[in-house]
């Protein structure tokens, strides 16, 4: 069943081609008509495009604000790679892979065909160069090199990515590719589209403003965003474009202004000028109408997605191998990039260094700064087990923060509302150390806060979260992630 707003409605203008011209004369009357007809084809584009399908959802509420055919099956194009990087932030979060893994492309992945990088076979860029290739020039190689590396081939990485639509709820798309190139089985529709634009937004925070990127240096190029309402259309913050002949002008919109937020699609527009000025349309319309309350929270976080044992084995080899040819040490990448402290309340990325696989080996997860993990966890694990014995933690009775930090015990269910998190780390007692010692240092802005551990599946073995609850709203949660930053801590903040 469609649903139809003023934006696409056509009736009006069917009334308008009803009337009788009355005074009018014959040649007036056609113009009129005419100019009627002009009309229409710009404000209604599902009539005039069987392929269209578009939705606006209320990122805070999960309200649907508009749809037009939001259940049809349709060909997602690269806005598949919105898929492919959530799998990637996932990794990250994991520990599984960090921004200066290298990505090693395939004979596959080279010869796919543009948009690419155009990186020859048996060579390398990191994790953080594909997810700006894809953000910018939605590089098909880049993509493809991607899935290779975190599911050992394409074909079990397709895999991975509809399995994991379907834990996001997303019941209608299945993936046979990374990139969005033409395969008669990659299918999606509008709300599955919607639902993935969500998910990234709540599950990786810390990742998001990567789809905000305007540009960033490969070599010599300078490498522009195919996504034209970036910067020209107030409050929207990202996410993807696509296309193909099959698909039409695909385009994925996130927009945040004056406490609202939506998530908007359109899919099958008759050209880029089209599917952008209907997009700016819905924006114009429904961010007004969404609402400031609802805590955002719409989509459950699945599983952590399972690669192969093969593949894990191999990520973690290029990660800690030196001599593996990287494409970064030719490039000319600037020494500042959109990696994000936190998305809320409006404030922009602190710009931080960033990663060369080359020249920094060491972590650059904004959860795992090197000041907290100085390469790997394994390092970090060192690091915390080397510290005296009279540190601040008693680990043979309750791995509880001891007085010194003044810390309250872990808390044993999860607070809820807002939450920092300010590492991670492969033992519990270790996670509680760091909040310890964030306790002692992070002055007012912890005060009222509780100390707790998250632990999550890391490929067989165990991560914990470190983790501060108790903030009664956002701008508390994030007023204490500046506190810790400037103290040197990794932090950012989220809702549970």
């Amino acid at each position: 069943m469609r649903m139809k707003s003023s934006v696409v409605s056509q009736s009006v203008f069917f009334d308008i081609a009803k009337r009788p011209l009355g005074v009018f004369s014959k040649i007036a009357g056609r113009i009129v008509l005419a100019a009627a007809i002009a009309v229409l084809a710009l404000s209604a584009p599902a009539n005039a495009n069987p392929k269209y399908a578009g939705i606006v959802v209320d990122a805070k509420t999960g309200k649907v604000l508009y749809g037009e055919d939001a259940d049809e099956l349709r060909y997602p194009a690269s806005l598949t790679k919105m898929m492919t990087l959530y799998l990637t932030f996932e990794a990250l979060e994991a520990g599984r892979i960090s921004k200066s893994t290298v990505v090693p492309f395939s004979k596959n992945a080279s010869a796919e065909p543009p948009s690419k990088l155009g990186v020859k076979a048996g060579r390398s860029i990191t994790v953080e160069q594909a997810i700006l290739s894809l953000v910018t020039r939605s590089a098909n190689d880049a993509a493809t090199a991607l899935g290779e590396l975190l599911g050992g081939s394409e074909q079990r990485f397709a895999r991975m990515m509809t399995n994991k639509a379907r834990a996001l709820g997303m019941t209608r798309t299945t993936y046979r590719n990374a990139n969005g190139l033409p395969n008669p089985e990659q299918k999606t529709t509008a709300r599955d589209q919607a639902r993935l634009g969500l998910a990234l937004r709540q599950h990786f925070p810390q990742y998001y403003d990567y789809f905000s990127t305007r540009s960033f240096r490969f070599g010599k190029q300078t490498i522009g965003n195919h996504n034209r309402l970036l910067g020209n259309v107030r409050g929207v913050d990202g996410i993807k474009t696509g296309y193909t002949r099959a698909s039409g002008f695909n385009l994925a919109t996130s927009a945040e202004l004056d406490g609202r937020s939506i998530v908007a699609v359109v899919l099958g527009g008759t050209s880029g000028g089209s599917r952008d000025a209907q997009m700016r349309k819905l924006v114009a319309k429904y961010l007004p109408a969404a609402s400031r309350r609802g805590g955002g929270n719409l989509i459950a976080q699945a599983p952590i997605a399972e690669p192969p044992v093969a593949a894990v084995a191999q990520a973690k080899v290029r990660s800690a191998a030196a001599p593996v040819a990287v494409a970064s040490a030719a490039m000319d990448l600037p020494n500042t990039g959109p990696v994000p402290d936190f998305r809320y309340n409006g404030e922009n990325s602190r710009p931080v260094e960033m990663a060369y696989a080359a020249t920094k080996p060491a972590s650059d997860n904004p959860v795992l700064s090197d000041k907290i993990a100085p390469n790997t966890l394994e390092a970090q694990s060192a690091r915390l087990a080397a510290q005296p014995a009279d540190a601040d933690v008693d680990t043979q009775i309750t791995n509880s923060v001891a007085a010194k930090a003044e810390a309250q015990p872990e808390a044993e269910t999860q607070p809820e509302g807002w939450v920092i998190q300010i590492g991670a780390t492969p033992d519990k007692a270790q996670a509680m150390t760091l909040l310890g010692n964030a306790k002692e240092k992070g002055g007012k802005a912890l005060r009222n806060a509780t100390p707790f551990t998250v632990a999550f599946s890391n490929g067989g073995g165990q991560l914990y979260r470190a983790r501060f609850g108790g903030f009664d709203d956002q701008d508390k949660a994030v007023n204490a992630c500046k506190a810790l930053k400037k103290k040197g801590f990794a932090c950012w903040a989220s809702q549970q």
